[in-house]
């Protein structure tokens, strides 16, 4: 009977907290101009809370994306937000979802809907009026927890239960729900990783073993986009010691060769990993001596600023790599010419790929990390006045040469330098 009493106490408890810590998010966002907006439009209007922001609530974990449900069609949420000189885009209209921005903030309002088909990758959609319904639809039961402005929960498949149970827990039937969208064996993965305080079920397992083809059909960029959530997520060191979900990432992303080497490290070199970012993970996972990070490229749609970054750092390795060629003077040409972070990147790389702590390379990274991009101390105008070089490619080829020698020189030449090579 005590414990009963407990049990009650402490949910009450959590949900005066919940109801507290929702009341603050509203407070401290510009969002309740939209509930005012919507729940004012007709005596049926509402709106909600949905999904992921509810979901780290109850986590404590912080909230840096807000997710809204209504049951008005997407176009009276349009009219809506023009009416009341809300700025919004169109993000998903064929699925029902609108993004408003006020102040910089950016809030997803997606209609009630339902899916009448799905293929495992797109889905065709019924817009509805029914929470129930719309609920059914989403994959997690934590993830189809509803919440008006007051904290006023709607949590049809008891999602907060699973949460302070530590379950991951699909709604209804797993394998239907997995075939409704394949992507969702990823999100279990991440999930499972920040969530679970059970082991796999072992249902469950065999139902992602028997689909774990269909991910072939999700589309490269919403791949990356998940392994993204899950890479700089605080939880890899939990799948570092999960054998089932290694698996998984290693057959879904066969071009990550080193997985398990990089989340052992991450095990052995935790406080180091949550400084880390995706990009940087990826390099630990992907770079080897054969030409895997280019066939990943070819793959995957990353930015070319990061494939350059990818890049520097696997060719950086592929040389003959000596104590030598980590010191000041070789690294400065990187600096000078690809930046700050991609000397971090080879630095933080020797770093994790090294058994012991090398102290010359931790002086390194301090000495980079706070360190300046230096100017070329003379120009074009200079040399034109000074020596009389006409503009042209000869004005060109000599600034160059004199940058070369300042670079090799730590970002120090002399005027006796200069004259020399003006008039070589």
């Amino acid at each position: 009977m005590k414990n009963l009493f407990n049990k009650i106490f402490s949910n009450s408890k959590n949900l005066n907290l919940f109801k507290e810590n929702i009341q603050n998010l509203t407070r401290k966002k510009p969002v309740g101009k939209i509930f005012d907006v919507i729940n004012s439009y007709s005596s049926e209007s509402e709106i909600r809370y949905v999904g992921g922001c509810l979901r780290k609530i109850f986590n404590n974990e912080e909230v840096d994306d807000i997710d809204l449900a209504t049951n008005l069609h997407p176009s009276e949420v349009s009219k809506i937000l023009k009416e009341n000189r809300i700025n919004f885009y169109e993000t998903g209209i064929e699925h029902g979802t609108i993004t408003a921005i006020i102040n910089d903030c950016k809030f997803e309002i997606t209609s009630l809907r339902e899916d009448i088909f799905t293929d495992g990758r797109h889905a065709k959609v019924k817009f509805s009026k029914d929470w129930k319904e719309d609920a059914l639809r989403r994959d997690f039961t934590f993830n189809a927890i509803y919440s008006d402005l007051n904290g006023n929960l709607f949590d049809p498949f008891n999602g907060k239960k699973d949460l302070e149970n530590g379950e991951v827990n699909f709604i209804g039937d797993a394998e239907k729900r997995i075939q409704e969208d394949y992507l969702r064996i990823l999100r279990y993965i991440r999930f499972f990783s920040i969530y679970s305080k059970q082991p796999h079920k072992e249902k469950v397992k065999k139902i992602i073993k028997i689909n774990i083809n269909g991910i072939s059909r999700i589309s490269k960029e919403r791949l990356l986009d998940e392994l993204k959530k899950l890479l700089v997520s605080t939880n890899l060191e939990k799948i570092s010691n999960d054998k089932f979900s290694i698996d998984l990432l290693s057959i879904i992303f066969p071009e990550l060769k080193n997985i398990k080497v990089t989340l052992k490290l991450c095990n052995d070199k935790k406080n180091l990993f949550k400084s880390l970012d995706f990009i940087f993970i990826l390099s630990l996972m992907i770079i080897e001596e054969k030409d895997n990070l280019e066939y990943f490229l070819y793959k995957y749609n990353i930015s070319k600023k990061n494939q350059k970054r990818l890049r520097i750092i696997n060719d950086f390795y592929k040389q003959k790599i000596n104590p030598k060629s980590f010191n000041e003077t070789k690294l400065n040409s990187i600096f000078y010419y690809h930046g700050k972070q991609v000397v971090l990147d080879i630095l933080n790389f020797k770093t994790f790929k090294s058994k012991k702590k090398d102290k010359e390379i931790l002086n390194l990274f301090e000495l980079f990390k706070n360190k300046k991009t230096p100017s070329l101390p003379i120009g074009a105008d200079t040399l034109m006045s000074k020596y009389s070089i006409p503009e042209g490619k000869q004005l060109g080829v000599k600034l160059k040469l004199i940058e070369e020698v300042w670079v090799k020189n730590n970002f120090k030449i002399s005027d006796k330098q200069i004259d020399s090579i003006v008039k070589s």
